[in-house]
């Protein structure tokens, strides 16, 4: 009986729709990059008039595919890992360097997709800097846009990138919590 009750509620919560908000938020990402990854065929979706409604057991399984970082994304989140400790140490140098980064990338990408994340760090640089440092150490899909688009370039040296890889490439591991490649 009991497991009929729990297969009853598991299948009723799979089978729910949600709207791309309330995707976004149990994905950490914009609405907007729900209904991008809508458009991919990324993420199944049927539409009521002009709303796209997307299941919850979808959602769910892209956030558990979501969560594995590749080898390659681990050795950037180090990066923004160090590039984090020069923002805590001189926020408005590092910021400085940001902004004035950020203004050479604009103009050189002022549409699509990459200009929507040069604008999303518009807005974080001009924000408290939990935000930035939020952005630069999550694991999240959301982050991870976000740091392949970084306006941090030059902020570290060429020595400390160099540290930094080494040191990724002795600790790093298949173990990582983020996961394996």
């Amino acid at each position: 009986m009991r497991t009929a009750v729990f297969d009853d509620t598991r299948s009723s919560v799979s089978d729910e729709w949600l709207t791309t908000g309330e995707a976004a938020r149990i994905l950490g990402v914009s609405r907007q990059h729900v209904v991008n990854l809508c458009e991919r065929g990324d993420l199944p979706h049927t539409t009521t008039g002009v709303h796209r409604r997307v299941r919850r057991a979808d959602v769910e399984a892209l956030r558990a595919t979501g969560a594995r970082l590749s080898r390659d994304q681990r050795r950037s989140l180090w990066l923004a890992h160090a590039v984090a400790g020069h923002l805590v140490t001189d926020p408005e140098a590092t910021i400085a360097q940001a902004r004035a980064n950020l203004a050479v990338l604009r103009e050189r990408h002022s549409r699509g997709q990459v200009a929507k994340w040069l604008a999303e760090w518009a807005d974080l640089l001009d924000g408290p800097v939990e935000g930035i440092l939020t952005a630069l150490t999550s694991p999240s899909p959301r982050a991870r846009e976000l740091r392949q688009n970084s306006p941090f370039a030059a902020v570290l040296s060429e020595e400390e990138r160099r540290r930094v890889r080494e040191a990724f490439a002795q600790h790093s591991s298949a173990s990582s919590p983020w996961g394996a490649e």
